[in-house]
């Protein structure tokens, strides 16, 4: 039998009692399996032609029917017992893309494509203009016809002022998923859904989602306020936003959200402030976020509006200014504009109740049970409000060392560590986000090599820690002997307790001595390795689970400003903070206050406007500095440094995006040159900030004797770190384009309110609500599925598609080829040489583009940066060259290596995979094994079980 004449596959043991399907001409019908058959059957037919021996035959007949199979398990997990043909559809894609069909996938995806546009442009056989026949159910049991004529008004007030979108397909899409008995609530996320799932076909659409999710947000806001209406339109929120801003704030206080102090502001001067207009400009994702994570509710309920929100959280961080209402102001036009975002703890928490609005914490365990145990403590504490935490966990002995007190033998650090993993999962922030810290080790411990284990999902598992990030602190010696192949030696911290404090040519020399000590015999625990082969070990583990991070404790503390008063022992959960701590009853916990410019907001197609930057950048500082007094500490450690040093970190985001405004390929010298440029900006305006803050509000405690007070920048300490490497150690760039010899002498004479003012941290959930991309990140993919706390989200580059739309090759083709290519350019044709180096992605970059560009910004930062590697076709030289380059261009600190294989984009059609509004709660796989895949680490890019991209 040829395969053109085999009949349909059965469907293999499909149990489809109950299911029922909804036609496009909204009809009900039984489900039935065969028909899946029949046209996977047809698609295959129709890419491999229908000649065939029976050994074909075969083949595709049981093909077919595993996918088949595949497809009805993925529909009979659909929660509801009635789904749409679209739907099923859907499935079949899918299932098709999972098998690697690919061909037959593109095929039927364009046929899809072909059929939907004949009906939008009358195939369908309905009278134009109408719908199915629907009821709508309402909250008490009743049901009324659908208000189609409300739902168009909605869907037009959406759709204003936007550019190619029209209502047509919105509605089409709409009557094919709402059904007889519908809910209110179900038909509002239905209305949504229909505008999000056209995302990647016009990105314009995900504005309109993001307007109609507005729509029946403010049906919450208002629902409990005495004859509001029932579903406010836009122009009547916006008229009456002031006096509903005030009775929100009213209630949030009632209710015990909101600090009573809000309400002794002058309340019509700060809401007459409110610019509503601003609601609609806010791009899905960003509402999204919003809804789900940060607007106030009671019970579920949100009665938060997003200008309500931005205001209460300017009016937090403006309680103790002279001026209140005025500075309030000040910052909310920062916030909602999105020129500037406060970090998410900060927007979660102020003008709460309980501000804590610190981002990070960094900690050192001693080595000892009482401070052990008080550890997993003050994790528990910090972790609950929201904050992220890395600890240093280097003076805890290791494997083999002998403890006095019991005359018994030490179990070493990972013991420790495993439980201090399970408590950071056990304190999840209120479900607003995952709780997590990173643990650091120095490389010299005796344990280290246990330490590089610990994500591995193999071994004892009772020596693991699957949930805790790990960073190894990687002093220059360690590095220099690998550059030279020698040996290494390991020790139990007990018995060289100063290596912990030392750093440079001085933790050299006493290292040194401990190793001829060692010879001698008088240390007991020690252990001698070959130091590249710890280095290769290091870089296995790295590429295989994603940890530990390398992270260099010599620039952290030969740069650091506050080297007077203590020692950086490691960084935090994200690799950009570097502050003092010390453990023992006087210690200090530090804590860093973070924030972001929108990058993309202070830029145009000439370059960078210094003066708006200059502008955003005073008075961000300003904001970051008034967390420190404001904040709720919940450890009296945290407290005391806080308000001894008053750290705080301005960041960027939005990088990736200012170079498409000024058609810089991010892969180019000239992306380099804008890295360089746009932090000696930052860096510029934040220290006069700071500066000017002293001049006003005075000097922090510890100024005197910091590199500052000595007139030594960031940008000076470059030449520490170069002495104490010695040549050919040090590869930077040291040029400069403003007046820093003025602002030198600024800071000498006038002080500085911040011990630090500069880290660059992931911004991956604040960046969303602002619509750009994340930190200094080159952007992903061009078209992918993007998933996080809230759900999964279509994202298309809007500048891409502008530009391809400029030339006319914007269609439903191109729109498939990005996701046979994986969201990447590169191997589609017909797409111009210009806008392949423009756009390129990632992986696209050469790896030592993005060091280079880190290394310009590194040189102005007193602290350090989230700084992702990536690396398409990894291998061990390419690792080993990698993180040697990022060591000699003085880098700070890594955070991830992705490699391809971490990131994969689903190639079925885009639509029906976005998440939350569905009805169906989000369930991402986890991230790959290592034993499933040797290439993946453990974090993919957005990966929602990951709180370091939240």
């Amino acid at each position: 039998m040829t395969a053109s004449t085999a009949p349909p596959a059965p469907a293999h043991g499909a149990a489809t009692t109950g299911l029922r399907v909804i036609r496009r001409d909204g009809t009900e019908t039984a489900f039935d399996a065969s028909k899946i058959t029949v046209a996977m059957t047809k698609a295959f037919l129709a890419v491999e032609g229908t000649a065939g021996d029976a050994a074909h035959s075969s083949r595709l007949h049981h093909l077919v029917g595993e996918l088949t199979d595949q497809v009805v398990a993925a529909l009979h997990r659909h929660p509801a017992p009635v789904v749409h043909v679209e739907q099923i559809q859907d499935q079949v894609e899918l299932a098709l893309m999972r098998g690697e069909h690919h061909r037959v996938a593109r095929s039927y995806v364009l046929y899809r494509e072909e059929h939907a546009q004949a009906r939008s442009t009358g195939g369908d056989d309905r009278e134009a203009g109408s719908g199915p026949d629907v009821r709508v159910t309402a909250p008490d049991g009743t049901r009324a016809p659908l208000d189609r004529a409300r739902v168009e008004t909605v869907l037009a007030e959406a759709l204003a002022g936007i550019d190619d979108v029209t209502a047509a397909p919105v509605l089409s899409e709409l009557d094919r998923t709402v059904y007889d008995g519908i809910t209110a609530d179900e038909l509002s996320q239905a209305l949504v859904m229909a505008a999000r799932t056209l995302v990647e076909r016009e990105p314009n659409y995900s504005l309109v989602a993001s307007r109609l999710l507005l729509d029946r947000l403010r049906a919450e806001a208002v629902s409990h306020l005495a004859g509001a209406p029932e579903t406010p339109d836009q122009a009547t929120m916006a008229a009456g936003y002031p006096a509903y801003t005030r009775d929100y704030l009213r209630r949030a206080i009632d209710i015990g959200l909101v600090d009573p102090e809000l309400a002794t502001f002058d309340l019509d001067r700060v809401t007459a402030a409110l610019r509503p207009e601003r609601d609609l400009e806010i791009g899905f994702l960003g509402l999204q976020t919003l809804y789900d994570r940060y607007l106030l509710h009671e019970r579920g309920t949100r009665f938060e509006l997003p200008q309500a929100f931005f205001l209460r959280v300017a009016m937090g961080l403006a309680l103790r200014e002279d001026d209140r209402e005025a500075r309030a102001i000040e910052f909310y036009e920062l916030l909602s504009s999105f020129d500037f975002m406060a970090s998410t703890p900060t927007l979660f928490n102020s003008g709460t109740t309980r501000p804590q609005l610190s981002s990070c914490f960094l900690t050192t365990v001693d080595d000892d049970l009482e401070s052990i145990f008080g550890g997993y403590r003050n994790n528990a504490l910090l972790a609950k409000y929201s904050g992220g935490l890395g600890n240093d966990w280097t003076p805890v002995r290791g494997l083999g060392a002998h403890i006095r007190g019991t005359n018994g033998v030490s179990q070493g650090v990972v013991p420790f560590l495993k439980i201090a993993g399970d408590t950071a999962v056990a304190v999840n922030q209120g479900g607003k986000r995952k709780g997590a810290a990173c643990a650091y080790l120095e490389t010299w411990h005796i344990d280290v090599e246990e330490f590089l284990d610990l994500r591995k999902n193999t071994g004892d598992d009772r020596r693991r820690t699957h949930d805790m990030n790990t960073a190894n602190w990687v002093p220059d010696e360690f590095l220099r002997r690998v550059q030279a192949d020698a040996t290494w030696t390991l020790f139990s911290p007990d018995e060289v307790p100063d290596l912990h404090d030392l750093y440079g040519n001085a933790f050299a020399e006493r290292y040194q001595e401990y190793e001829a000590a060692a010879q001698r015999g008088e240390i007991r625990v020690h252990r001698t390795v070959r130091a590249v082969e710890l280095w290769r070990r290091m870089l296995t583990m790295l590429f295989e689970t994603g940890h530990p991070w390398i992270t260099f404790k010599d620039p952290c503390n030969l740069r650091s400003p506050q080297q007077h008063a203590g020692v950086v022992h490691s960084s935090n959960l994200c690799t950009e903070i570097t502050l003092n701590t010390r453990a023992g009853e006087d210690g200090e916990v530090a804590v860093c206050n973070l924030g972001s410019v929108n990058l993309a907001a202070h830029v145009g197609p000439e370059g960078l406007d210094a003066d708006k930057l200059r502008r955003t950048v005073t008075t961000a500082v300003r904001m970051l500095d008034n967390v420190v007094d404001i904040n709720f500490y919940t450890i009296p450690e945290a407290r005391r440094s806080n308000l001894r040093h008053r750290p705080v970190g301005l960041g960027m985001m939005g990088f990736s995006d200012a170079l498409f405004t000024q058609r810089i390929a991010p892969g180019s010298d000239a992306a380099v040159e804008f890295a360089d440029v746009s932090a000696e900006a930052l860096s510029f305006h934040a220290i006069a900030a700071s500066s000017d803050l002293a001049a006003e509000r005075g000097s922090y405690a510890t100024f005197d004797g910091s590199l500052w007070s000595r007139g030594i920048l960031p940008i000076d300490s470059l030449q520490h770190l170069a002495d104490a490497r010695g040549a050919g150690e040090l590869e930077i760039d040291r040029s400069s384009t403003l007046d820093w010899d003025a602002l030198r002498e600024r800071v000498r004479s006038q002080g500085m309110r911040n011990s630090n003012v500069l880290a660059i941290a992931p911004t991956a959930t604040i960046s969303n609500i602002c619509g750009v991309g994340q930190s200094i990140e080159p952007i992903h993919l061009n078209l992918y599925v993007k998933s996080n706390m809230s759900g999964d989200f279509t994202v298309v580059n809007p500048h891409l598609v502008r530009d391809l739309k400029e030339r006319g090759l914007w269609d439903e083709v191109m729109v498939a080829d990005l996701k046979y290519f994986d969201g990447s350019l590169a191997d589609i044709d017909r797409v111009p040489g210009d806008l392949k180096e423009l756009y390129a992605t990632a992986f696209e970059i050469e790896p030592r583009r993005l060091v280079e560009a880190a290394a310009r910004r590194q040189k102005w930062l007193d602290q350090a940066q989230s700084l992702n590697l990536y690396l398409a076709g990894p291998s061990g030289r390419k690792l080993d060259e990698l993180y040697r380059l990022a060591w000699r261009s003085g880098l700070k600190t890594t955070y991830y290596l992705r490699t391809r294989a971490a990131t994969s984009v689903e190639k079925s059609t885009l639509q029906g995979t976005d998440g939350r509004l569905t009805g169906v709660p989000s369930s991402p796989a986890p991230a790959a094994s290592p034993a499933a895949d040797p290439t993946a680490a453990a974090c993919s890019i957005d990966d929602p079980d990951c709180e370091a991209c939240q």
